[in-house]
């Protein structure tokens, strides 16, 4: 703006002896340029999402002006158009705040900012003459940003790794970083630094991490740091039992703790080769088995569980002739008959006494069979039947 100059000038003249020139003496009153302006405390702010930020600024007029109106306007229009009052305009009127007396100090609050009010911001004032108005160039830069963690996807246990919290432009306002993961703040992590040094990188240091200022409520989007570490905790388990009968099988199980997922062979401990592969395995015969678990930092294997496999007792023909009714206890008591009369055949060899092999239709055993043959005609075999033939007689008198 350029201010017009007035001024007066008186000339005096002294007649003295001897002559002396003439003395012209200016005296000027008016105004100029320097008694206008507006000061910025920080021309460039870089400030935090949802942050409230301050734009400090003096300004100066001269006295015999007075002051009309003083505001912030943004982004200036054209020439010759009016500027507009944030403090009128819907998107800023309620987060604008004045924190000085508006004579001289124009400094403002404008809270809750968004990458939105990323924008030039300016003070402007007018007085009780036409063209005593002033525009305070050059203005405030105000950019807003978030937070981003940059950090490796991935690391290996044991060795180190540095996050970073990283933002768009350089924070104005020094401030206090914290740390999360997986929500939950570090507290032995804050550092004014906006780094995080991870050293000897344990498998529980994974998870989500997010960065934040101190007294700030902003949080960054979390990001995943994942820790590979070799198997561990290698163990198997026997689905069931670890007595199987013959023909049957019993699955065994192998369980780990790995990162990236490990790849499983099983092993009998007679055998130098692999007996089979995969998370589970279907052991068929009798032994120890084992599993080793290994990817791309490691390998482990197993402690071995023991297999035992029993032999079937197969009596096919005397199940078919007994069906379904008491089959079990017909089956059982003609094996005591022939077990007793087989013993017996023996000790009268022996003593040469051939009434040692007598057995009585009051024997108990009897019993058994009458009771094992009642209520089914079923149970009876033929007379023909081989199941006799597997009963030796007893002798004869």
């Amino acid at each position: 703006m350029s201010v017009g100059e007035t001024g007066v000038a008186v000339v005096m003249s002294v007649r003295m002896a001897p002559p002396l020139p003439l003395i012209f003496l200016l005296v000027i009153h008016g105004v100029s340029s320097a008694d206008w302006g507006v000061s910025y405390s920080h021309s460039h702010i870089c400030a935090l999402k949802n942050s409230s930020v301050i734009m400090s600024c003096t300004y100066t007029y001269p006295t015999e002006y007075q002051i009309k109106k003083v505001f912030w306007t943004k982004n200036p229009v054209k020439v010759g158009e009016e500027y507009p009052d944030l403090s009128e305009d819907p998107e800023y009127s309620q987060r604008l705040q004045y924190l000085e007396d508006k004579q001289q100090n124009c400094t403002i609050r404008l809270s809750h900012v968004t990458q939105k009010d990323s924008h030039m911001y300016y003070f402007r004032f007018t007085t009780n003459v036409t063209k005593g108005r002033w525009f305070g160039k050059p203005g405030v830069s105000l950019t807003v940003t978030d937070l981003q963690v940059e950090s490796p996807e991935r690391v290996t246990e044991g060795d180190s790794v540095r996050l970073t919290c990283k933002s768009s432009c350089a924070l104005t306002d020094r401030a206090t970083f914290i740390w999360y993961r997986n929500s939950q703040p570090l507290t032995e992590r804050r550092d004014r630094n906006n780094q995080l040094l991870l050293q000897s990188v344990r498998r529980e240091d994974a998870g989500r991490y997010s960065c934040a200022l101190q007294e700030h409520t902003y949080i960054s989007p979390a990001v995943q740091l994942s820790v590979t570490y070799a198997p561990k905790n290698v163990s198997v388990f026997i689905n069931g039992s670890g007595e199987i009968v013959e023909g049957d099988t019993v699955t065994l199980i192998c369980s780990s703790d790995s990162n990236p997922p490990t790849d499983i062979s099983w092993f009998k401990e007679d055998q130098s080769s692999s007996v089979g592969s995969g998370q589970s395995f279907s052991a068929l015969q009798s032994g120890r088995f084992y599993c080793e678990a290994h990817n791309q930092h490691g390998s482990q294997r197993s402690d071995a569980v023991t297999v035992t496999v029993k032999g079937r007792l197969v009596i096919s023909h005397i199940s078919m002739v007994c069906g379904a009714c008491g089959a079990a206890v017909f089956i059982i008591t003609l094996l005591i008959l022939w077990l007793k009369n087989r013993n017996c055949a023996h000790n009268a060899q022996m003593n040469h006494d051939d009434q040692a092999c007598d057995v009585e239709m009051t024997d108990p055993v009897y019993e058994n069979v009458t009771d094992a043959q009642q209520g089914s005609n079923t149970c009876k075999p033929e007379p023909n039947s081989s199941v006799y033939e597997n009963i030796p007689m007893k002798k004869m008198k």
